[in-house]
């Protein structure tokens, strides 16, 4: 009796792991294809806008163009990553295919005229968009519909950041509030190898901070580590409260969304040409090689977020993880001085902090701190990754994630 349990049970096993092999690798390939493509699009539009100054005041007619494609033509489109990660939780709405061209174009165009916007948006919702389209085709259950989306959620962060293990932790802790389904785990895995090995086949390069100087664990440096996970998941609190009252206050008193973009356009420049510096705009990399020699402005990281809640909620396409990398890692480099501890070291701590504080995803956020900043004091990258969720209060910048309770 045994051996025919184990046997039937060997077989249940063998064919759900070549079945979701193949399906991770067709929805792998063409996510990372895509987020090669779109990360080099990327590159060009940030060289364009530097080289021209002068497309930074066309922000307005841009925005506005991008709304009245989403308005007109993106059906739910306009929903981004709320919709890709509902329909990954369990929901029931369709990921419309146009989805794919009409995010790419938007994000390009936002950092083409320098709205201050991520990528991992575009990405994450590329990959949903093609996991959907295959299910379509192989006229696939519910409960798979769920994994693949979950499995091009997976793909479309782990090829924009180059990060296949946080990418998969990211399509299973996300969507379902930290309850990772055991089913989803192998076709997440692989669809995040497969999509940032083609995205780094194509030529992606993705550049790498180095946490530095690692102190020797002590009362005092365990007592400045709370301070700092406090004040990181305080921010990322203040971070997603500020983008949504940004939306609210626009949907208040500008309906139309082609009349929202423009004007939010208008406030964006005015807002820049109030700080007389365009190094907040865009994704802000160069702010991250600033936070890391401790060379940026002590107030750089609350510049950044108001910056990017006046252009998410103005309506501008992209994301919100680059920005708050950019806002955790500079926040990092200021308390670095005021804690007295080393100015890269804290830095890549609110790299992973803030953002860990902000999507509610504390796992994720930590195993992509040792991919990216390597295993040595990854006890103190786990430490500020939990307190900062804590302190956030929970919340997320994805709000309309549902948890799956399904079994």
């Amino acid at each position: 009796m045994d051996y025919i349990y184990y046997k039937s049970n060997a077989v249940k096993i063998l064919k759900y792991f070549f079945k979701w092999l193949f399906l991770a690798l067709i929805v792998g390939i063409p996510v990372g294809a895509v987020s090669a493509v779109f990360l080099r699009l990327l590159s060009i539009a940030t060289e364009l806008r530097t080289s021209n100054s002068w497309l930074f005041y066309i922000l307005p007619l841009g925005g506005a163009l991008v709304s009245y494609c989403y308005k007109y033509y993106g059906k739910n489109s306009i929903l981004g990553n709320n919709l890709v990660l509902s329909q990954a939780a369990g929901g029931d709405e369709d990921i419309p295919l146009i989805l794919l061209p009409l995010t790419l174009f938007g994000t390009v165009a936002s950092h083409l005229f320098g709205a201050s916007v991520g990528r991992e948006g575009t990405a994450v919702q590329m990959g949903g968009a093609i996991s959907n389209a295959i299910w379509n085709i192989f006229k696939l259950d519910c409960d798979d519909r769920k994994i693949l989306i979950r499995c091009g959620v997976s793909a479309g962060f782990s090829s924009v950041f180059g990060t296949p293990l946080a990418g998969t932790l990211f399509g299973l802790e996300v969507p379902s509030s930290g309850q990772i389904r055991p089913d989803s785990l192998i076709p997440c895995l692989f669809s995040a190898f497969f999509a940032n090995t083609t995205a780094l086949l194509l030529g992606t390069n993705h550049k790498l901070y180095k946490i530095g100087n690692i102190p020797e664990i002590n009362p005092a440096l365990f007592a400045k580590l709370i301070v700092s996970g406090i004040i990181f998941g305080i921010t990322g609190f203040i971070f997603i409260h500020s983008v949504r009252l940004a939306k609210s206050l626009y949907s208040t008193y500008i309906k139309d969304p082609i009349l929202r973009s423009f004007i939010g356009g208008i406030v964006i420049i005015l807002f820049v040409l109030a700080i007389s510096s365009r190094d907040y705009i865009g994704l802000g990399l160069p702010l991250l090689d600033k936070a890391f020699t401790g060379e940026n402005n002590p107030l750089a990281f609350v510049i950044k977020l108001l910056l990017t809640a006046l252009s998410l909620g103005a309506g501008f396409q992209g994301g919100e993880v680059t920005p708050l990398f950019v806002i955790g890692a500079t926040l990092g480099s200021t308390l670095s001085n005021l804690l007295s501890l080393p100015t890269s070291f804290l830095a890549a701590l609110g790299y992973i902090g803030v953002f860990s504080a902000a999507t509610n995803a504390p796992i994720t956020c930590f195993i992509m701190g040792i991919e990216l900043f390597g295993g040595s004091g990854c006890e103190y990258m786990f430490l500020i990754c939990v307190l900062s969720f804590f302190f956030s209060g929970h919340r997320s910048i994805y709000s309309l994630r549902k948890t799956d309770v399904q079994k």
